[in-house]
């Protein structure tokens, strides 16, 4: 038990080592910063929206004519005391950190004239930049909308998913555009929310899409030796077992770049065309064992 207390300490201390607190708050803070720009610089002025409490803040700050960033805040601070107790402190923080930058960014950008009054171009850059920023903030531990925070909430008591509520939420906040802005708005607003929605996974998983692949072969070995040498991918055998005729099976397990998938297929093709082949994506890759061997 001892032994797993100081395992536990030992982990906690990584986690909160200066340098690594560092980048997670600067990278929070251009996030944050970014999702101020995208929407004081291209939504805001030009009445389009984005989805979750960023929507709703956006339309109430129409409404009332107070300023953006004491709504964004104010409306947030709930899904801050929600997220500690269902998330953890470190993500509390970090959220926290996030939705104060965006706010005051929100006031301190709200002055300066947009860029363009194009509704259509607002969308299109303005769904680009909030969608760079909220994918840094996610991908470093934080969160700029409660949605998310609710979205899990109720997830343990209705037959959805986090993603299926989420959606429903934001389809609500954005058809509720069409009354406050009119509906040409609420469709460019439709824009802008799938635009940053794509962007977000860009952003948190990468350009770099890696395969995970897995072949079934009776030639196992003549394939694994070709993969190796020829891709300079290292492989893993793995055993297993035929459910329907019983008979042991080995099994190829490697990791290539999407570049490296068709070549990998030709290999396959060439050595046994009746051997079982399953790509799937990846969206992280970690360990040196990935790492290309020397081709000679």
């Amino acid at each position: 038990m001892g032994e797993i207390v100081s395992a536990t300490e030992q982990i906690n201390h990584k986690k909160l080592t200066a340098a690594k607190i560092l980048k997670r708050g600067t990278l929070i803070l251009l996030g944050a910063l970014l999702v101020a720009v995208g929407l004081e610089i291209f939504l805001v002025p030009n009445q389009v929206i984005d989805g979750g409490v960023v929507g709703i803040s956006i339309m109430l700050s129409h409404l009332s004519g107070w300023n953006l960033g004491i709504f964004l805040f104010v409306l947030n601070l709930p899904f801050f005391f929600l997220g500690y107790k269902q998330i953890g402190k470190t993500f509390a923080i970090s959220t926290l950190f996030g939705v104060l930058v965006m706010s005051i960014g929100t006031v301190w950008l709200h002055p300066v004239p947009p860029l363009t009054e194009d509704p259509l171009l607002a969308a299109v850059f303005g769904g680009i930049i909030i969608g760079i920023g909220i994918g840094l903030v996610i991908r470093y531990g934080g969160s700029l909308d409660g949605t998310e925070i609710l979205a899990i909430m109720f997830n343990k008591k209705i037959p959805f998913s986090v993603g299926q509520t989420v959606m429903f939420f934001n389809i609500f906040i954005l058809g509720s555009a069409g009354f406050v802005f009119g509906w040409d708005r609420a469709m460019y607003s439709l824009i802008a929310y799938f635009i940053a929605f794509k962007v977000i996974d860009i952003t948190i998983e990468g350009f770099e899409e890696t395969k995970s692949v897995w072949i079934i072969s009776e030639k196992s070995k003549d394939l694994g030796d070709v993969i190796l040498h020829r891709l300079g991918r290292g492989v893993t055998y793995l055993n297993g077992e035929g459910a329907y005729t019983g008979d042991d099976k080995k099994v190829i397990f490697c990791v290539v770049t999407r570049l490296e998938e068709a070549k990998l297929k030709a290999i396959v093709e060439d050595i046994d065309p009746a051997a079982f082949l399953a790509i799937g994506n990846i969206h992280e890759v970690r360990g040196e064992s990935f790492k290309k061997r020397d081709i000679h």
